[in-house]
């Protein structure tokens, strides 16, 4: 199956590459070029279609599968922030390690060394231009340190359920049973296969 990622994160293309060895996996730039894509949508899944999309029309390949994924973590005692944000969290252009600092700080506001938080994924696929899209999730709490450096973005301050390390300290073998975006490719993938037929 030929998939192209509507995502030039090396971290999820990395991520993306182990959990579908089967098949031919290319971001998007390696394919169309760089092309920037504002996301405009109010939830995971808006971004994460607008985003298929934007590369399936730029693509101009009727017979590829374009895998986009739009993903996050949630604290709900912040009001569910960083959520949809959580790439742009300190600022447009912020590293993980900004990203990171300033959730560490809000944390530490609140005198809590950990609280409840939650990671979404939402998968969106383009095909032959209809859309189709599902969601992962994964539940466990941040913590007001950086732990590991598996991973990216929030991995090394957030423990998943289950578990006394972070996703940081985790070994990917391990993360792929649970993760939020693992749970949404099985879904995907369902999918996938009955539009290859």
């Amino acid at each position: 199956m030929r998939i192209v990622l509507a995502t030039s994160n090396q971290g999820k293309i990395k991520e993306f590459k182990e959990l579908m060895p089967q098949d031919e996996v290319y971001a998007f730039e390696e394919l169309v070029g760089k092309m920037s894509i504002e996301e405009t949508g109010s939830t995971f899944a808006q971004n994460a279609v607008i985003k298929a999309k934007a590369v399936y029309e730029k693509l101009n390949d009727f017979g590829a599968f374009v895998i986009s994924d739009d993903s996050g973590i949630s604290v709900p005692l912040f009001k569910n922030e960083p959520g949809i944000y959580s790439a742009r969290y300190a600022s447009v252009n912020a590293t993980d390690k900004q990203n990171n600092s300033k959730l560490l700080n809000k944390l530490k506001e609140t005198n809590l060394s950990f609280t409840p938080a939650f990671y979404t994924a939402c998968i969106a696929i383009v095909f032959k231009g209809e859309v189709y899209t599902v969601h992962g999730w994964m539940h466990g709490k941040i913590i007001d340190e950086e732990r590991g450096s598996n991973g990216f973005g929030y991995d090394p301050m957030f423990i998943p359920n289950g578990h006394d390390k972070t996703l940081g300290e985790l070994e990917s073998h391990i993360k792929k049973a649970f993760s939020h975006r693992s749970q949404a490719l099985v879904l995907a993938k369902k999918i996938l296969d009955v539009l290859a037929k």
